[in-house]
């Protein structure tokens, strides 16, 4: 039976009267209005603080790719709560000057010694103003080429790079193993109860790091249980505990492709605009171009003044960079920052961390690039910045001695031309004495680049310096024996100026004035040395080695000790311009015969100095690779250094 509710309103007591549905309660609505404004503040400071102010600028990740992923056990990289995991980087421009300790290994008598040594890695750019620190010698081509024989090889004291490091001088001694006649007791041969001890003792450390070798398991385990204790199986394996409330990832692997952040910190050292600032730290044209314009408008000035720090933010992957902030600083005070952000657009953005690099960029006082007219020429620029990066005068001279086959030492300094030198040192301090060696040279001038390594040759323990493949830097035979000359004459056909009629010349003619220096074009053994009947005159010839005879014809006079028989070596001093026999005027009538035929010493692809092979050869390439591998790594850890 259904009943009806009706519709009566409801029963009240106490003098209560029904609820008026039309009227608002103040209390409700106060306490309506003050939660929704104290959730609006509190979502406001939460989004504040995660973006760290930056409400339009998007935050570069800081490359991970710096750390090293490899090293966990070190002081520097447990990771604690509250720190950053990886420090800011600075950009990838490696400092020019680099004190490395290196365990090297010379041999002393029968024995091998190993010790640390420091040795200096500098990397110069010669393009710069630089006063000389020191006096020099002035150029003088016979200088660079001359030799003398009485000075006998500088004796290994370096010695080679060793394969491992070590913490102090450690000797070793290397005996062949006696084969007969031994003079150690030899021992009995283990029973079988001794063998069963061995592995009931050892049988539980037999470990590879954290996972137990998987030969044991071919063991019973209860073969060799006692009623005290087994062999544990799972002795020496460790255990992992994570805190709580911890993240534990594992490291992304580091490719050339990998996206990393770095901070290029450039001094600014004399007004200068800030396009021009950008181009001389290597940045292209069009990018310096585009960040100046950006900074323009809200620096009001597009001139850098001295004092200034130019801070430039980059995000690099591969062989791209882009420019992605950039910082002004008058001394050490933040000026100004501009920043892309997420539109791609730059726009005023708050300072960034500070970095100490930053404090110290004007410490290392590094020389200003000069302009192309006022560069010095390229033998000037070696010695002044050689001697400036602590090398000695004679290393120089050796480099010099190095180089003079391929580099123009009269020409002009060019923007790009560096020089990168690793050699041994007395001290931290990076400073060459007598005693120090240079081990690695490269450098480039133009287009052309010339690089080279020490190395002593374990057949005749003889040290010379070998390009990447192990042939000798040193030419074969010098094209010029009058480094002062002027060349006058050409191989082939010419009318002979005295005998009137035309005739094969079969050398080359280079003049100087009456008694320069004659050199000798390379290593040999003096064949004639006097007077000529068919007009030479007076008449050097040496004969070098795979058949090769050099002819030094016409001069006027031969230097006392040059005779049949007398070896010579390269760039030795044989005699003197002159005009004997039929000549016109001062001038060398230089020949080349090769195999008995005459060729023009200027055309003719000549061999190459020694060449290694065989076993001198692969350590010489073992050499070359730790030398690669060590100036490599100094690279890489440079990279991250606060020049």
């Amino acid at each position: 039976m259904l009943r009806s509710l009706g519709n009566e309103p409801p029963i009240l007591a106490d003098g209560r009267r029904a609820p008026d549905r039309r009227e608002v309660s103040i209390r409700w609505l106060s306490g309506t209005f003050l939660t929704g404004i104290t959730s609006s503040i509190l979502m406001g400071v939460a989004l504040f603080a995660a973006l760290d102010g930056r409400q339009q600028l998007a935050i570069p990740a800081e490359a991970y790719a710096m750390s090293d992923s490899g090293k966990h056990d070190s002081a520097e990289d447990q990771v604690t709560r509250g720190g950053r995991l990886v420090p800011t980087a600075i950009a990838s421009k490696p400092s020019d000057r680099n004190v490395l300790e290196v365990s090297t290994v010379v041999r002393d008598g029968d024995k091998e010694v190993v010790r640390r040594q420091p040795f200096a890695h500098v990397k110069i750019a010669l393009a710069t103003k630089r006063v000389a620190t020191e006096s020099y010698p002035a150029f003088d081509p016979l200088a660079i080429f001359s030799a003398d024989e009485n000075i006998q090889p500088a004796a290994n004291r370096t010695g080679a790079i060793y394969g491992s490091d070590v913490e102090s001088e450690v000797s070793l001694k290397t005996v062949p193993f006696p084969a007969k006649d031994v003079p150690f007791a030899l021992a009995g041969s283990m029973s079988l109860d001794e063998v069963e001890a061995n592995v009931r003792s050892n049988g539980s450390v037999l470990i590879d790091g954290n996972t137990q070798l998987s030969a044991l398991y071919y063991v019973d385990p209860r073969r060799f249980a006692t009623d005290d204790t087994d062999v544990d199986l799972t002795a020496g394996l460790a255990a992992r505990i994570v805190e709580e409330n911890m993240s534990v990832s594992a490291p992304e692997a580091v490719t050339p492709q990998t996206q990393e952040f770095a901070d290029d910190i450039i001094p600014v050292r004399e007004d200068t605009p800030i396009t021009t600032a950008l181009i001389n730290a290597g940045y292209l044209k069009a990018d310096a171009g585009d960040i100046a314009a950006k900074i323009e408008p809200l620096f009001g000035s597009s001139d850098l003044s001295a004092g200034d720090v130019l801070r430039i933010g980059i995000l690099q992957k591969g062989e791209q960079a882009k420019i992605i902030r950039a910082s002004i600083y008058r001394g050490t005070k933040h000026v100004l920052t501009v920043a892309e952000n997420d539109h791609g657009d730059f726009v005023a953005g708050s300072e960034p961390p500070m970095l100490d690099a930053i404090a110290t960029a004007f410490d290392n006082d590094a020389p200003i690039t000069a302009a192309g007219r006022d560069l010095p020429s390229v033998y000037d620029g070696i010695y002044r910045a050689a001697l400036s990066y602590g090398m000695t005068q004679e290393m120089v001279a050796q480099i010099i001695k190095l180089l003079a086959s391929n580099v123009d030492f009269q020409a002009q300094l060019k923007p790009t031309d560096s020089l990168e030198a690793f050699f041994s040192v007395a001290d931290e301090n990076g400073q060459a004495t007598a005693d120090s060696e240079l081990l690695y040279v490269n450098a480039k001038f133009g287009d052309t680049v010339t690089r080279f390594y020490r190395f002593e040759d374990p057949d005749d323990h003889s040290i010379d310096y070998f390009d990447e493949s192990g042939k000798s830097i040193r030419q074969f035979l010098l094209r010029n024996p009058v480094p002062t000359g002027i060349f006058k004459s050409g191989f082939g056909m010419r009318r002979h100026p005295i005998l009137g009629f035309a005739r094969m010349h079969t050398g080359v003619d280079w003049a100087a004035p009456r008694g320069t220096p004659i050199i000798a074009a390379g290593n040999g053994i003096v064949e004639k040395a006097g007077w000529d009947s068919g007009g030479f005159g007076n008449q050097t010839l040496i004969r070098h080695a795979n058949g090769y005879v050099s002819s030094y014809n016409h001069q006027s006079a031969i230097v006392k000790g040059i005779v049949p028989g007398a070896k010579v070596v390269q760039g030795q001093v044989i005699g003197f311009i002159g005009s004997t026999g039929l000549a016109t005027g001062p001038h060398l009538h230089y020949e080349l015969i090769v195999n008995g035929t005459k060729v023009d010493p200027l055309r003719i692809r000549l061999p190459g100095g020694k060449t290694l092979d065989g076993d001198a050869l692969a350590k010489f390439e073992e050499e070359r690779k730790r030398i690669d591998t060590l100036l490599s790594d100094d690279k890489s850890k440079q990279v991250a250094s606060k020049d």
